[in-house]
Parts: structure tokens; C-alpha cells; sequence
């Protein structure tokens, strides 16, 4: 086991864990953070999806020593801390979860698309939200929440 100190929502945590530890386990386990679901353990369905300086990353398949020392892990937990995020907004506006299971990881790809497009296309959303899957089938509702969360990302 090694100690590892990350930055992760604003702050330092330091964990001893093994250098293989995928972030998943170490942001849930370690951490107690538990928006971060665990869905295919393989990267495929993006349940697991966070921001690791801003970009989308599958935490699934992301070992701790993946990581430099001044990397920024942002959670579900992170991207606001009053679900004022315009996705987040948009995601209630919306009703976009039917089970929910898979909405942080949803909701994590669409803020780090939206921060470098905020004025998307159908094709735009779809291929970037094309790896998260959602069980449930609530895409119109979530292509609609993100066009609103653009709109009010534009409108600033």
C-alpha cells in the first residue's frame, strides 16, 4: 500500500491504497463519496464518469497512480454544491432520471462537453453522450436538458 495525496472537489485527501486502486474505489471506498457509481467496471457504460482537470474520465479505469500530483479529480459531489450547475438545473427542470442510477456519470459527461460547447448540435449531443448508457431510455429528456443547460451557459 502507498499513501497518494489528491485534490479532488476543492480539497487535499490523502489514502493509503494499492497503485492499481482504479478512482473509483478510492472517491466511493475511501472517500465516502458515493455519487460516482459503479456500472460495467469496464469503461463502456460511464456510470462511473468524472472530471480529472476538467475532462471526462472513466474512473473505473483510471488507477491512483494514473494520476500526477497536481491533477483536480471533480465529482458529482463537486460540481456544485447546491445542484446549481446549469446541467444540474436542467437535469431537475427537465425530469431527467427515471431510476437514476446513471445520471451523476451522465451528468458529469454533459457538464465537460458543455464547457467546451455550448452551442451543440443534435450530432454534437449524441456523439457526446453516445458512451454513457441509460438503462432507462431517457435520451429526448436528457438531449433537451442539455440544450437547455447551453442556452443558459450562453446566456451567461
Amino acid at each position: 500500500m502507498t499513501q497518494f495525496t489528491i485534490y479532488i472537489n476543492g480539497g487535499s485527501k490523502k489514502v493509503k491504497v494499492d497503485e492499481d486502486t482504479p478512482l473509483l474505489w478510492v472517491i466511493r471506498d475511501e472517500l465516502e463519496l458515493t455519487g460516482t457509481k459503479f456500472g460495467c467496471g469496464k469503461g463502456l457504460c460511464g456510470a462511473c464518469t468524472i472530471h480529472v482537470n476538467g475532462i471526462e474520465t472513466r474512473s473505473c479505469q483510471t488507477p491512483i497512480d494514473f494520476l500526477d500530483e497536481d491533477d483536480e479529480i471533480t465529482t458529482i459531489e463537486g460540481l456544485s454544491k447546491d445542484s446549481s450547475h446549469p446541467v444540474q438545473k436542467a437535469w431537475i427542470q427537465h425530469d431527467v432520471p427515471q431510476c437514476g442510477y446513471c445520471q451523476p456519470g451522465q451528468i458529469m459527461t454533459a457538464s465537460g462537453f458543455l464547457s467546451r460547447n455550448n452551442n451543440p448540435t443534435d450530432e454534437d449531443i449524441d456523439n457526446a453522450m453516445r458512451m454513457n448508457i441509460c438503462r432507462c431510455g431517457t435520451y429526448p429528456r436528457l438531449k433537451k436538458a442539455i440544450k437547455s443547460a447551453a442556452k443558459e451557459i450562453q446566456d451567461g
